[in-house]
């Protein structure tokens, strides 16, 4: 068997102290943490070596260069709580054949039930064989078999609705993010009654408080995640410098109830470990044990985010900041789809399978299972071991998927990975905020800018130069010019000659208008 593989370890982030007499420790840091011949890439194209970046690094944005992601999952190894925790890094790509991959396998989970069928079978069949015969009519197989498939069919289809319905849900914060990020940073302009001279002052701060609804935002989606896996406090490395300066039942938690809120920092021990890999329901602890045994109340995190969204999006629209009436619209609908988020995960996270209905189907299944050596004996004889042991492979390997992906917004292999999305949103949120407002003027006078690609390659200024009347009969001939080039690749691809049609209408097209 096979794992996806896992990435080599990076070096440590360089620990980043403030500006002043801890200088010299800082460069001393950098030298032992990055090679000096290392190139940074300069947003004007040019590389600068670590020596360089010595002399920068005291500036307030430098130590984001070197810290590491907090949103990225950890790195792997071949450790063997790397290797059956998750979610799986769906950006690593595998060359192995998938029949033969064990990472995201549920077959670590089937080692002790299958064990204990072989150990059921081989026992069956040594009595059966050496001391009396023991055989049940097909008959009792036949009418098991329907049900268990129906009951499987059903556990199967229910859990991966779920699964999908989380996902959903996610696509949905996404999409609302990437919305109201845009509206902050784009759409809020900037005060008309402040002095001029205090506009640059003002202009700084308004900068500032846009990055800082940005970094809300991302703020929301991570404690969303930290929401569905009952991590209630905000002493995560994710979270905690993003809603520290925010007043919320979960900062006073953590910091009223520090004992309990270390404890879910703590790994399980080794023993431990390995039980719940194996699927020993014994060893499973409850997922909602920090929730249970708080000592302070906890609140509602990422709602109480929202609250503070809300307020900000109030403060621009009553300045005069969104004086369209459509972009609060915008900013409020989003919220109110993040909300929607909020309350939709939080169904799926509590609303299991009826506990009847699980009960049942693994009770069906296993009796099927253990049936299985009486049909089988007759006509398989000793064969009728490794037979077992592998439709009990496929028959509890389909049960068990099923309550695996039941949850989707947990930490087992398959589930959906939370934190790719909340890397996915802070990296659009720098994207959006890493340039000012663009100017339609400049990207649409541009040089750059082919206005008839592809009948034509020139520019704006080019056609700026050209009459009206011009600009207008080669945008009706372009299609006609399109089409013929289209017909005149596909005949070279199909090593054809081109008709004499085609080839005229494209010329006579070209030639007649650009």
């Amino acid at each position: 068997m096979a794992d996806d593989g896992h990435a080599n370890a990076e070096p440590p982030a360089a620990s980043v102290h403030p500006a002043g007499g801890h200088g010299h420790n800082l460069r001393e840091s950098l030298r032992e943490t990055l090679p000096i011949n290392v190139a940074l890439n300069k947003p004007n194209g040019h590389n600068v070596t670590a020596s360089h970046v010595m002399d920068e690094i005291a500036s307030p944005t430098s130590p984001r260069l070197f810290a590491a992601n907090p949103f990225s999952r950890k790195n792997t190894s071949l450790d063997i709580d790397d290797y059956f925790t998750g979610p799986r890094d769906t950006q690593k790509h595998s060359k192995w054949p998938i029949f033969l991959r064990m990472h995201g396998s549920i077959l670590p989970k089937l080692i002790l039930p299958l064990a204990a069928v072989a150990a059921w079978t081989t026992l069956f069949t040594c009595i059966s064989k050496l001391v009396t015969p023991l055989i049940v009519d097909s008959v009792l197989l036949t009418v098991l078999g329907f049900v268990v498939g129906l009951g499987l069919s059903f556990r199967s289809s229910t859990a991966y609705e779920r699964y999908a319905e989380g996902r959903r849900y996610w696509a949905q914060l996404i999409l609302a993010s990437q919305n109201l990020g845009r509206v902050f940073w784009l759409h809020a302009g900037e005060r008309k009654d402040v002095p001029e001279e205090k506009r640059a002052e003002a202009r700084k701060r308004e900068l500032l408080e846009k990055l800082t609804a940005l970094n809300l935002i991302v703020a929301f989606a991570v404690a969303l995640k930290h929401r569905l896996r009952f991590e209630p406090y905000t002493c995560y490395e994710d979270i905690s410098s993003l809603v520290s300066h925010l007043d919320t039942y979960a900062q006073s938690a953590t910091r009223d109830d520090q004992e309990n809120a270390q404890r879910t920092l703590r790994k399980s021990g080794r023993v431990k470990s390995v039980a719940e890999y194996l699927g020993i329901s014994f060893a499973e602890s409850n997922p909602r044990k920090a929730v249970k045994k708080a000592g302070r109340p906890l609140g509602n995190l990422p709602l109480e985010i929202l609250s503070y969204l809300a307020s900000y999006t109030d403060e621009l629209a009553l300045s005069g900041r969104l004086p369209v009436p459509m972009q609060q619209t915008l900013a409020y609908n989003n919220i109110a789809a993040l909300n929607d988020v909020l309350a939709g995960t939080e169904r799926v996270l509590n609303t299991p399978l009826p506990i009847a209905y699980s009960i049942a189907i693994a009770q069906i299944t296993w009796v099927y299972v253990l049936v299985l050596p009486f049909q089988m004996l007759q006509k398989l004889d000793w064969m009728t071991i490794p037979a077992t042991v592998v439709a009990a492979y496929i028959i509890l390997g389909i049960l068990f998927i099923g309550r695996e992906i039941e949850n989707p917004f947990g930490n087992d292999v398959n589930d959906l990975p939370l934190e790719a999305y909340c890397a996915q949103i802070a990296a659009e949120m720098d994207v959006i905020a890493s340039r000012p407002k663009p100017q339609s003027r400049d990207w649409i006078e541009s040089v750059d800018n082919r206005v008839l690609w592809p009948l034509s390659s020139s520019g704006w200024p080019m056609w700026m130069t050209r009459p009206e009347e011009k600009i207008q009969e080669a945008v009706r001939h372009k299609v006609e010019a399109t089409f013929a080039s289209q017909k005149k690749k596909e005949a070279a691809a199909e090593g054809r000659p081109v008709s004499e049609a085609g080839r005229h209408l494209k010329e006579a097209t070209i030639d007649g208008v650009v």
